[in-house]
């Protein structure tokens, strides 16, 4: 984990920039001696959003399947798409 100053952003964007697409982990800006924001790469961005989509469907998921919806099994499945 990084912590750098929010005035070094202004500074060094380039090279902040850079270590965030080469590292895919976030920076985090602190202002006044606080934390303030966090920086990271659009793909990275991107990624922990998927990440969350889909741990937030099978929790659904899971939801469903404690609270009694059908489920299916594979051969049930692979049946009825005629495979």
């Amino acid at each position: 984990m990084e912590i750098i100053a929010s005035t070094s952003l202004r500074n060094k964007y380039n090279e902040i920039s850079k270590k965030c697409k080469e590292t895919d982990e976030p920076i985090f800006l602190t202002k006044n001696g606080e934390g303030d924001l966090v920086l990271m790469s659009i793909e990275a961005f991107e990624k922990k959003e998927r990440f969350l989509k889909l741990k937030e469907e099978l929790l659904l998921a899971e939801y469903q399947r404690l609270n009694g919806v059908k489920t299916y099994s594979l051969d049930e499945v692979e049946e009825e798409l005629g495979m």
